[in-house]
């Protein structure tokens, strides 16, 4: 077996450590209890836009955009990926963990889509069928049923995976014209705040102090995350490394089952072998075409 390089090493390292923050803020959001999920996006993000605004002045990056001509990309960016926070968190509240966090790990099948119709990327038939499949693989999670609304939060769960991955290639966009990563995350780590403040003030409900902390550490971990999965990336390019990312599914059960007693159902479970399949699949065949 080909050993890992140092930096492959540390890419896997990190992007494990990603996929435990991510676990650990969604965990929080849960336990943070019955509030809207306006008022707990808004606490996440005021964190996570503090940490980015350090990063910004760390690396002596001014809060300005390189390129007027990516205005629209980035608002793009930013009002996507707030829906699609909202979705997640809505999702987080009325459903086992684990499905809340495959139906948003739908993203990337969803980045590829994005990016064949509105970047012109080349989409293969085997990315096409990728996506198809993944599909398929999230309709076992969700169990659509035509008689009740009982798969409502699952459908909005992947509403937020299905807005990640837009938002995930408006980011693309945007790094290929000039706009650097730590600007492009404060930038939708700003509005995002801003998108929320309306629905925190208007929709505010009394906190006790365990909540606040609570959604204190989900922003905290939300930003664990955001450092990690950056760090990931810059030692080992996506292709190598990305399938890793499902490791969260591993922490998202463990963790739903020791705190809350979630246990997926069967059709859950093959839901996830689906599309994590899929995902492998995905990886080896870009592998094989760089």
């Amino acid at each position: 077996m080909k050993r890992l390089s140092t930096p492959h090493a540390k890419g896997i390292v990190c992007l494990v450590l990603s996929a435990f923050c991510f676990a650990w803020m969604i965990t929080f959001v849960r336990l943070a209890g019955d509030l809207p999920s306006g008022q707990k996006a808004f606490f996440r993000n005021l964190v996570a836009l503090f940490f980015a605004l350090f990063l910004l002045k760390k690396k002596h990056i001014p809060f300005k955009v390189h390129d007027k001509h990516n205005i629209p990309a980035l608002l793009i960016r930013a009002v996507i990926g707030a829906l699609g926070v909202l979705c997640n968190f809505y999702a987080v509240d009325h459903l086992v963990l684990s499905d809340a966090s495959m139906l948003n790990k739908m993203s990337p099948f969803f980045a590829v889509l994005f990016s064949f119709l509105f970047l012109g990327e080349k989409l293969t038939l085997f990315q096409g069928m990728t996506v198809l499949t993944a599909f398929i693989g999230s309709l076992f999670v969700i169990k659509p049923s035509f008689t009740d609304m009982s798969a409502m939060p699952a459908f909005i769960g992947l509403i937020g995976g299905i807005c990640a991955g837009a938002a995930y290639a408006a980011v693309r966009y945007c790094g290929n014209h000039g706009e650097q990563g730590p600007f492009i995350v404060a930038f939708f780590s700003a509005y995002s705040t801003l998108f929320f403040l309306p629905m925190f003030i208007f929709s505010y409900q009394p906190m006790t102090t365990a909540q606040v902390l609570c959604l204190l550490m989900a922003g905290l971990s939300a930003a664990g995350g955001q450092f990690a999965i950056t760090a990931a990336y810059t030692y080992a390019p996506a292709r190598e490394i990305s399938v890793c990312d499902y490791t969260q599914l591993i922490f998202t059960t463990a963790i739903g089952f020791l705190i809350f007693g979630d246990q997926p159902d069967p059709l859950s479970i093959i839901g996830y072998l689906i599309i994590i399949s899929t995902a492998f699949a995905s990886f080896k065949y870009n592998q094989k075409r760089t």
